[in-house]
Order: structure tokens, then sequence, then C-alpha cells
């Protein structure tokens, strides 16, 4: 009984044995189909690794206090002269999102009131009254030392300002054009605990806008570039 079955299995077995001796084609479709699988769980791993789905706190909300400080130049036409504006100090809340552990996107909102003079003009110094600022400023960012304490990054993004409020001062009325700029930006993160961090952040906009005044029936143009410095120092939560 026992040497039948051996005979049976042998028998079984021949056709396979047979194939990998001659060398003929046998059916590794199984096979193909392990090694796909394999491939795919080690492409998936590698992209969840890559985009760090598992484990990622994905969210920071920042305060600063921010010190918004323009280097502006200016051409005025007529009565020439240079456009001085001053700086300001506001409050300023951001949003950051990681797509990544070192990619990541901010969006920022602050507005800014500043006020404006025509220094040394044919008509000596001018008082343009003042001018409220919404600039929201989009930045792709890049994050070294993600896991560590010190977490430095850098920056670059585009700005659309919005000018309003305007109060003339001393002439009939003045009116400012909204406007794209570009932003760099440097700053870092000092983590306090899991979820809290110190942050300090400085940005260069560049934006420049195109002014146009009337006093009585004398109109004056000007292009004013205001490209400020914005510095800001606060507190982040991450989660």
């Amino acid at each position: 009984m026992i040497k039948k079955l051996m005979l049976a299995s042998c028998a079984c077995l021949l056709p396979f044995s047979a194939a990998i001796a001659g060398g003929l084609p046998v059916d590794t479709k199984s096979e193909k189909t392990i090694v796909a699988t394999s491939q795919s769980e080690n492409s998936q791993d590698n992209w969840n690794k890559i985009f760090d789905f598992k484990d990622l706190n994905r969210w920071i909300f920042r305060l600063r206090l921010l010190n918004v400080d323009p280097d502006e130049d200016s051409n005025i036409s007529t009565i020439g002269g240079q456009a001085d504006v001053d700086d300001a100090f506001v409050p300023e809340f951001d949003i950051t999102y990681f797509f990544t552990k070192n990619i990541a996107a901010e969006l920022i909102l602050a507005v800014t009131p500043h006020d404006v003079v025509a220094n040394n003009t044919a008509l000596g110094n001018v008082d343009l009254g003042d001018v409220w600022l919404l600039p929201p400023t989009l930045n792709l960012q890049y994050h070294f030392c993600p896991d560590s304490k010190f977490r430095p990054y850098v920056g670059a993004g585009i700005n659309y300002t919005v000018f309003f409020n305007e109060d003339s001062g001393a002439v009939d009325s003045i009116d400012y054009d909204n406007g794209f700029g570009y932003s760099l930006q440097a700053g870092f993160d000092y983590e306090i605990d899991k979820n809290w961090a110190i942050n300090v952040d400085v940005k260069k906009v560049h934006l420049d806008t195109d002014v146009t005044l009337y006093s009585g029936a004398t109109r004056v143009d000007a292009d004013v570039d205001l490209d400020p410095w914005i510095f800001g120092v606060g507190v982040a939560y991450r989660f």
C-alpha cells in the first residue's frame, strides 16, 4: 500500500520535474501575484514614509506680535519728493499645514495701519493721512530638523495686499491700488512641550502700489514700493 502511494506521488511530480530539468515553461502566475503584492505593499510603505500619514500632527496655529517696517521707495509726479510710510506693531494669526514632516504651507492674517507723508516735495512736506492694509500671504515652507526641539525653516510665496479705510490728510482725495507681491521668509520654532512652541519669524514682502491723489484740480500720481520687513515673535500650538 505504501509503495503504491509513493509511486503515485512520483507520477504526480514527474511532469513538473521534467519541465524544470528540460527547461520547459511552467506556470508562474501565482509567483508573479505574490511578487506584485509584495511590491505594492513596499510602494505603499514608501508612500506613507514620504507623506507621513501616520503619527503626524499636521496643523500649527500661531499668534504673534509683528513689527511691520516698510522699506519704501517712490516716484512722485508733478511735485516730486519721497513717500514716507511709518511702521506698525500689530497682532497676527497664522495657520500652517504640514504635507510631510518637512514641507508645509503657511497662511498669515493681519491688518496694519500706516501714516503716510510726502517729504521734500515742491510744496514741502505733505500729510497724506493714513491707510489700512490687509496683506494675506501664502508661503510654501521647508522645515529642517522636524524631530528636534529647535526647528528652523525657510519659505517663499505670494502676497495680495488690499488698501482700505484711506484718510486723505491734507489733500482732497487719495486712492491706493491693490496688488500682488511675493515674500521670502525665515524663522524657527522652539519646542516647549509636545504641543507648544516659541516662534520667531522674519519676512520680506516685495510690494508696490500706484497712488493717485487730488488737491483741487491738480492730480498727482505716485509709484510707491513699500517692500516691508516683517518681524514677528509669538507662540505656536501644534495638533
